[in-house]
């Protein structure tokens, strides 16, 4: 496909008309008439050899390829937004500027709120915004990545793609600070034969590949789908919980655990950011890798 023949314009009526279903709201939503809007649709049937939008008595809806296009073009029109954004300088003193970073709850809460207090006060006009990776994050990452400025995750879950490196975390147990069967330490038979609570991202929770390593299938209760909740799962009950270390902190304070070093070996947690490529000569984005780097470091300085 030859770029330089395309009209990147289309994309845009693309994305409008396939979410929409409708030539008319597609065409006030970017702004052109009907007239201009169905010239558009016409054009992109041609294109594609498609109809796209089939018509269902009084309203419209997808084809096959349609429906798979809908996403598809919202990332390009998200990743040609972030490309055509992108600054020569940038003044994080003066200037304005939204950063979108994918992570768990665990990487907002320990590197997010960290890098949040540090532009506080040298960049008033700089908006972070947290949202929750997809479970697709692993099978589209470039996709993914394009559309967003960075991916909080730990080492060994993606790779292929730039990273700033941030910390080092390591696991711990919690179990309740009232635990019948629980003395001062944990052995394996215990993490066997104890009901858990679990993180239920596999992606980002390498707990379970870690003990599948020693034989043991762990018989979970609850399965949650933040770290934070972990601990308030644990509470009251016999169940085992793992956790990084710089969430236990905050979880003894606030819930009824207690915090156990793990009965083996547990590979630590190497947390990155990965960026995509697309944002390599952005100096808004070149200052917030230097930012997160100077974080990052930080955090790994503090016990």
């Amino acid at each position: 496909m030859n770029l330089s023949r395309l009209d990147l314009n289309l994309v845009v009526a693309l994305r409008a008309l396939l979410d929409e279903r409708n030539v008319t709201r597609a065409g006030e939503r970017i702004g052109l008439s009907q007239p201009a809007m169905s010239a558009a649709l016409s054009r992109l049937r041609r294109h594609f050899g498609d109809e796209l939008l089939a018509r269902t008595g009084n309203s419209y809806e997808l084809t096959p390829l349609g429906a798979a296009l809908r996403d598809r073009s919202a990332s390009a029109c998200d990743l040609l937004e972030r490309l055509f954004s992108s600054q020569a300088d940038f003044d994080p003193a003066a200037e304005t500027r939204e950063f979108t970073l994918l992570a768990s709850d665990y990487g907002a809460a320990v590197f997010g709120s960290a890098l949040a207090r540090a532009m506080h006060q040298e960049a008033p006009g700089v908006r972070l915004t947290f949202q929750h990776p997809a479970p697709s994050v692993t099978e589209n990452t470039a996709t993914v990545l394009s559309t967003v400025d960075g991916l909080l995750m730990p080492h060994g879950v993606i790779d292929g793609f730039p990273l700033v490196d941030l910390y080092q975390d390591r696991w711990l147990c919690l179990v309740a600070d009232d635990h019948p069967d629980v003395g001062h330490e944990l052995t394996l038979d215990d993490l066997a034969r104890l009901p858990w609570a679990v993180y239920q991202r596999p992606y980002d929770a390498p707990v379970a590949r870690q003990l599948s390593m020693l034989g043991i299938s762990p018989r979970v209760e609850v399965s949650v789908q933040t770290f934070q909740l972990l601990p308030y799962m644990v509470e009251g009950t016999r169940r085992i919980a793992m956790i990084q270390e710089r969430l236990a902190r905050r979880a003894v304070r606030s819930a009824g655990v207690r915090v156990l070093p793990c009965p083996f070996e547990a590979v630590p947690v190497r947390q990155g950011m990965w960026w995509h490529p697309v944002h390599a000569q952005d100096a808004a984005h070149i200052w917030l890798r230097r930012k997160a780097a100077e974080v990052g470091t930080s955090l790994a300085e503090t016990p």
